[in-house]
C-alpha cells in the first residue's frame, strides 16, 4: 500500500489515506553520541511523567538488538507518543525522523 503525507497542521501529520498513526526513530545517519543523548533526554523526560525506559533494558522486551540505535529509536518513539506526536517531539537536534511504517518487531511494540 503506498502512502502519501497530505498536510502538516498544527504541528500533526496529516496522511492522505486518512491514516494518522506515526512513530519516531532515530535517523541511520545519526552518530553514536547523539543516539546516547537522545536516550538520556527521552529517559529522564519520561521519568518526569512515571514512565520508565525499563523496555531497553538487559531484560526488557526491546532490549534486543542490542544496539544504540534500536535502544534510542525506542525511547525517542516512547517521548514522541507520551508528548502529543507533534513534529516537534520528534526532532531530537536533527537526529530523528517521523515514519509512517510501524517499527514494532516481535514483542517489541512502538506505540
Amino acid at each position: 500500500m503506498v502512502q502519501f503525507l497530505l498536510s502538516i497542521n498544527g504541528g500533526l501529520l496529516k496522511l492522505a489515506n486518512g491514516q494518522d498513526k506515526t512513530w519516531c526513530v532515530a535517523k541511520p545517519s545519526s552518530n553514536d553520541t547523539a543516539l546516547a543523548s537522545n536516550i538520556q533526554f527521552a529517559c529522564s523526560q519520561l521519568g518526569n511523567l512515571g514512565l520508565s525506559c525499563d523496555m531497553i533494558k538487559e531484560d526488557g522486551i526491546c532490549f534486543n538488538p542490542n544496539t544504540l540505535i534500536n535502544h534510542a529509536s525506542v525511547v525517542m518513539n516512547s517521548y514522541y507518543h507520551a508528548f502529543g506526536r507533534n513534529i516537534w517531539n520528534c526532532d531530537f537536534r536533527g537526529s530523528a525522523l517521523i515514519t509512517i511504517s510501524d517499527p514494532s518487531y516481535g514483542s517489541c511494540q512502538y506505540p
